[in-house]
Parts: C-alpha cells; structure tokens; sequence
C-alpha cells in the first residue's frame, strides 16, 4: 500500500465520518444512506483527481468498500474478525498481524493507521464498562458479543497502542472431541473423566495458547449436573452450560481512581463463603492463589490455570503467586497446604510449525498428568507421573503408575458401578465420553 493511496483512505474515511454526522444518518438503521454518502465522496474524490488535485484512484469501488468498513464495521480489522481460521490478532501502532489455525504468525498489510485501531479498540470496549485512555492504560475486556477477549495498553504504560485480541474456541469442546483433536489419548480422557465424577483438585498448565481453557472446560463439562459450581474469571472466557444452582463471576471493571470494587480475590472468598462442590478459576496470576489455599477448609474441590513451562514448574507458580498475596505466611507452610490440597496437574504444550498429516496445523497436545502426594518435606512437592508424552506428536502413555491410595477411594465412591480408577487405567472400562 503506498503512502498515496493511504493518505487518500484516510481523507475519505475523515470526510466520511464528518458527512455522516452532518446529515445525522444512523448506520444501523440508514446503511443504504450511508452507502450513497461514501459513493458521493469516492467520487468527489475521483473528480478531483481528473482535474490534477488528487492521485486518482486504481479501484474505486475497492475504496468505497474500505470506507464502510471503516465507518460501519471495525475497520481493517472487519474481515479478520469474520474469519474463522484467525484465532488470534496482534496490533502494535498501525501495523497489524495474526496467527490462524496453522499457527504461524503472518503480517495483515493493510491501509491503516494508528489513529484508526485506536478508534477501533474504543468501539469494541463500548457497552462493555470498560475504558481505555492515560489513566487506566491497561484493559481486558471480552468483545464481539463475548467471542473474544481484548487486552489493550496504551500510553504511557507503553510507546504506543499495544493490542491483542484473542477468539474464543472453547464453547463446544468435550473430552471426547479433544481426543478426536488428538490432544489427548482415549485412556487419559477416561482418567480426567473419573476425576471430575469426584471432588478433585487440578491445576492446568502451560504457555499461552496451548489449550489450558479449553481442556478445563472439557472437563468441567463431565461434572455431574449435581454439583454446585462457582467460576470466577477477570475477564470471562468460560463458556459453558451450568447447572441451575452453579454461577459465573467476574471481576469488575478498574473504576476511574485506578482500582476494582472487586477483584477476582474478592470473588473467591465469596464462593468459599457459600455452598459449593468445585470452585474454578478461569486463571490464576496474583494474590487470588492464597484464598485457594482456603478452600482447603471449605472442603471442595478446585480447578484453574496457571502459565507455566512444565507441571512441577506449575506447582512453584502457584506456590508463588499465594506468597505475593503478602498475608506473611511462609513458604513452607503454603507448599504443605497446596501438596495436601492439589490432586493432579495436568501440562498441555503445542508447537508452531505446520503438521504435515493433521487438519490442523497449530497442535496443542497435553504432555503430562501429575499425582501430588501429601508430603511432610516443607521444602518440595512429591509427585507421580501418570501419563507422559516424551514430544509433541509422539503417543500419550500411561506410565503404570496409580495415584495415592487414598485419593484411588476417594474417586472409586463417586464412579458407577463396576468402574474403578484401576480398571480405567488399564483399559478394561471407559465412559462415553
């Protein structure tokens, strides 16, 4: 796109906008209005340029479309957003790029500028309670009917607009389809199933995008309808069916002092406060790690994700992060808590590169199933690999481990009849996943 033909777009898009105002059509319920008043000033523009003013333009028609993209949908960024193969878009000043389901990283060249994707990430966080601009420079926020989540920075937390915008893909996804997917094997899908049937505790691990939500979802899916499930999210990404007495929560939004009324801390205390069987937290970074190790005491069992390079690594984090809740509680005391509370880590990763024999390019796989054993060591975790995959790609096997004895019981009571952990591991029974 040369700088003439950008500069033409951004003369149009202004005098658009500024028409528009002018005879106060309503895009919505006036598109064809507003059609005619882009067409009026594309070839105004043309005139122009006969007569030597203007560099004419190559596709007019082209133009008109880029316009009302601008003026009516969100901008360069319209189509992406339609396109179900762009799972994730990234914006630094005018310049923008995407991944798609082939999970590599290509450059959108497109006449924009930075002015522009501003305007834009100010009408996706419209209607949404939330704000960007000098004094709250951070914000997350789920866009597009709540089929994607934002993250924007600004100045002068950043040198200039810092965006991504992340789709949601995690609606529809069972334990049964992520073994099709082959990001789990049938055995370990089985495994997970028989632990949600019980009031287990597992964290999901992994880097960014390697299907942490997507997995918990699945299995939070196999819960039994009678459980009472509360989920806690900053920035709501879950999407599944609850039960009647289950609920989402979800941060408020920072208020204009800076602050939240309230935090996701906030709402795990208050699901600890109330009856209830699972409580989820979508992801943990901060201070709400220390109220988890509270729901030791309340008795129920918990999920969430944490970011982590392997599943030991995720026990640290978690660990860390309670510890920068700053209660004044040491270390050690909040490792035992965690060892005799966690039941299971469950570690997903995924490669970049294309798959030659898949579907799907990105492949994101889960790469190990930790037991945690209570421990009387203050200073380690005692875990048990239960399935491994030595790379991605390679086949999921279980390891001919068990999980502790105790914690075998504990779930065997919550299975049907005939099923037991045992029996699962070694192939002899499976659900319908």
């Amino acid at each position: 796109m040369t700088a003439a033909r950008s500069s033409a777009y951004e003369k149009l898009r202004s005098r658009a906008a500024e028409r528009i105002e002018d005879r106060k059509l309503d895009v919505e319920l006036d598109a064809a209005g507003v059609r005619q008043a882009i067409a009026e000033i594309v070839e105004e523009y043309q005139a122009t340029a006969h007569r030597g003013i203007n560099e004419p333009l190559r596709d007019p028609g082209d133009m008109e479309h880029r316009v009302w993209l601008a003026v009516a949908g969100f901008g360069p960024l319209t189509e992406m957003f339609e396109n179900p193969h762009i799972e994730e878009i990234f914006i630094e000043g005018p310049r923008i790029s995407f991944i798609d389901d082939s999970g590599r990283l290509q450059a959108h060249v497109v006449a924009t500028t930075e002015a522009e994707l501003r305007q834009v990430i100010d009408r996706l966080l419209a209607g949404t309670n939330r704000r960007l601009d000098s004094s709250n420079s951070i914000e997350q926020a789920h866009v597009l009917g709540g089929t994607a989540r934002l993250t924007a920075v600004v100045p002068p937390v950043s040198a200039r607009l810092s965006a991504t915008l992340r789709k949601y893909t995690v609606a529809e996804e069972t334990l049964g389809s992520m073994v099709e997917l082959g990001s789990i094997s049938p055995t370990a899908a089985a495994f997970l199933w028989a632990t949600a049937q019980a009031n287990t505790s597992i964290l999901y691990s992994g880097a960014t995008g390697a299907g942490k939500t997507t997995l918990m979802s699945a299995w939070l899916r196999a819960v039994p309808g009678d459980q009472c499930i509360r989920i806690v999210e900053e920035v709501r990404e879950l999407h599944i069916p609850l039960p009647p007495h289950s609920s989402y929560y979800e941060a408020s939004p920072i208020t204009l002092q800076g602050d939240r009324r309230f935090t996701l801390r906030d709402l795990v205390k208050v699901c600890l406060a109330q009856r209830v069987d699972l409580l989820c937290v979508g992801e943990v970074r901060g201070a709400e790690a220390f109220e988890l190790t509270r729901a030791v005491n309340a008795g129920c069992g918990f999920a969430c994700t944490v970011h982590s390079n392997s599943a030991r690594d995720a026990l640290s984090a978690l660990v860390n992060a309670a510890i920068m809740a700053g209660e004044n509680v040491t270390e050690q005391i909040v490792r035992r808590v965690f060892a005799g509370s966690i039941d299971f880590v469950v570690h997903l990763d995924r490669d970049m590169r294309l798959v030659e024999d898949a579907d799907h390019g990105l492949r994101r796989q889960v790469r190990e199933i930790l037991a945690v054993a209570p421990s009387l060591a203050s200073d380690d975790f005692t875990t048990e690999p239960l399935f491994v995959r030595p790379s991605l790609g390679e086949p999921m096997r279980w390891t001919g481990s068990y999980p502790p004895e105790d914690l075998v019981r504990r779930i065997d009571r919550s299975l049907p009849a005939g099923a037991s952990v045992k029996r699962i591991l070694h192939g002899d029974w499976s659900p319908d996943l």
